[in-house]
């Protein structure tokens, strides 16, 4: 079967395209066709080697899948062959997605959202999950809450301000000004223009001083430290990447900070799956690229900047 590995650590120029034996599933395993996968920044920093010994080269990268069960093990009693599945592969869990079919233990699997196709499928799973338990099993959001999501337009942020909004939130969100309508029409209410604007002035002053109650990072650098000046007393802080900065201000005001990094996916992805099929989510595809073009999809991603919204996907197989 085609694959697309990395030989060594580096830029998106290691990737290459190899054949690789088809998987066999154990007795506890699914075999599955990916239809798509995606791109998110932990696909970035394996293959720039962030994660050293851990990633044994050569590598199949990919985390997100969406695909339709092709076989089975005997002991497989939750799915059959021809479900549509998606799901989230833990980072060091050997095989990624970057290739026409995955292995896996049957305990990772979630059925697929029926009102999604493939490509919108396979960018909820690592996104949406990161935002669900950043916001539910870390800042424990409430109904009535305010919440600052910083990066909005963002992979993980596009679904947190839908999250938060199905959750009965406030939302304020940061982005570019070319991104207002996109994040206005997923249920921010109140956009700020990072570039433009002062977030803590704007939020102090419409909250009177008190600030919100949850604020969300998916930014790297000080945004984080910089956000405790808007937490509420008692508040909590939640970041998905790197920071830098103070967070000593929080032990004044017993703010909670929370690193998160993404576990035991299925549980959340069954229900996102829940609202995504109520229509109180849609995932936001920016861009999709053919397998064969990993290289580029991971290139755009780094660049960032204006025209990168939402998720990269890539489209492994036609569906």
């Amino acid at each position: 079967m085609k694959a697309m590995v990395i030989t060594g650590f580096g830029g998106p120029e290691v990737f290459a395209q190899r054949e690789v034996d088809k998987p066999i599933p154990g007795k506890n395993e699914v075999l599955v066709k990916v239809y798509a996968t995606s791109v998110n920044p932990a696909d970035c920093g394996v293959r720039q080697g962030l994660f050293g010994s851990k990633i044994k080269l050569p590598a199949i990268l990919g985390y997100d899948v969406s695909g339709v069960v092709e076989a089975i093990g005997e002991n497989v009693r939750d799915f059959q062959v021809g479900d549509e599945v998606y799901y989230a592969i833990g980072l060091i869990d050997g095989q990624g997605a970057n290739t026409e079919y995955h292995v896996t233990n049957e305990s990772i699997l979630t059925k697929k959202p029926a009102n999604l196709s493939h490509t919108e499928a396979a960018s909820v799973p690592v996104a949406g999950g990161t935002a669900w338990a950043a916001l539910f099993d870390r800042a424990s959001l409430k109904v009535g809450e305010t919440i600052l999501i910083h990066g909005g337009a963002g992979g993980v942020g596009c679904f947190a301000i839908q999250i938060a909004k199905a959750a009965g939130a406030y939302v304020y969100t940061t982005c570019g000004s070319y991104d207002f309508d996109l994040v206005k029409s997923i249920g921010a209410d109140r956009v700020i223009d990072y570039r433009n604007e002062n977030f803590i002035d704007i939020i102090l002053k419409e909250t009177g001083g008190e600030g919100v109650d949850v604020t969300f990072s998916t930014v790297p650098g000080e945004v984080l430290a910089q956000s405790l000046t808007v937490t509420k007393v008692e508040g909590r802080a939640v970041t998905v990447t790197g920071v830098q900065g103070d967070l000593n201000p929080a032990i004044f005001k017993n703010i909670t900070v929370h690193f998160v990094h993404l576990e035991n996916a299925r549980p959340k992805l069954e229900a996102l799956r829940k609202l995504i099929e109520r229509g109180q989510i849609k995932p936001v595809v920016g861009m999709t690229f053919p397998l064969s073009q990993i290289a580029q999809a991971h290139q755009k991603l780094e660049e960032g900047g204006e025209g990168v919204r939402g998720k990269i996907v890539v489209q492994v197989a036609d569906s």
